[in-house]
């Protein structure tokens, strides 16, 4: 089965993560977070410039985790970075749609099925920050 290795920007605010609605391709209308293909002689945290996405600049974090995911047709690895944003408006310029989450309301979108055990981790990582 084919590998391909992509990384996410889980982008914090506070309390609040960015999420985006993918408008195109077989997960139409799912939810991930931002982020893309590590290109050969790329490493993730390069990967991460989402410029292209969402005209922003952003400052890659610590890696939250990798998740390794098999989808029908091919096996995702991603490497998921708590990010910040340092520059721009997280302009949507291939995203359907985008909203900023909280811990109470990251689980009221429908999500690809490989960000799912992602959203746990993250629910955990931002009940444990002070009120």
């Amino acid at each position: 089965m084919k590998t391909i290795r992509v990384v996410a920007a889980v982008i914090r605010d506070g309390e609040k993560i960015f999420a985006t609605m993918r408008g195109y391709g077989d997960f139409r209308g799912l939810w991930e977070f931002p982020g893309g293909k590590i290109e050969p002689g790329e490493t993730p945290q390069e990967a991460l410039k989402i410029r292209e996405e969402l005209a922003s600049e952003i400052a890659v974090g610590e890696l939250i985790d990798t998740v390794e995911f098999d989808y029908p047709t091919f096996h995702l690895s991603m490497d998921c970075f708590w990010c910040q944003l340092i520059r721009g408006n997280l302009e949507l310029l291939e995203a359907a749609e985008a909203r900023w989450l909280t811990k109470e309301t990251l689980k009221s979108v429908d999500w690809l099925p490989a960000d799912l055990a992602l959203v746990d981790k993250i629910e955990k990582a931002l009940a444990l920050l002070p009120s």
